[in-house]
């Protein structure tokens, strides 16, 4: 169960992580190669929230790691795509049919088959 709860938490960063990334890709504008593109983006404060989640989520993922087998631990990164469906709903309002909810749930029951 310790794993899971950790794994949830580590998951959870990683797709804040995304989500914050994906904002501040919506907020950067068009692409171009000029400095003007480096500067205009230190003012985007999602890559902040996009950085801070990485670090902590990599942080969490070497306790992981450390503390359980790898066969257990690395399935567990699966849940962040849970979390990902979720975001994509809650945050970008995407449509996500049913097929895509009956994996989600063979994710989540993977998980605790690996956990057991």
């Amino acid at each position: 169960m310790r794993l899971i709860l950790l794994s949830i938490l580590q998951s959870l960063l990683l797709c804040s992580g995304q989500v914050f990334l994906k904002f501040a890709l919506q907020q950067m504008g068009p692409f171009r190669w000029a400095w003007s593109l480096i500067t205009d983006q230190l003012t985007n404060w999602w890559w902040l929230g996009c950085g801070l989640c990485y670090g902590a989520a990599t942080v969490q993922w070497m306790y992981i790691i450390k503390t359980f087998p790898f066969s257990m631990a690395y399935p567990m990164v699966s849940l962040s795509y849970v979390f990902g469906m979720l975001a994509a709903l809650l945050f970008f309002h995407e449509t996500i049919p049913p097929t895509r909810w009956l994996g989600v749930f063979l994710i989540i029951t993977g998980c605790f088959l690996v956990a057991k």
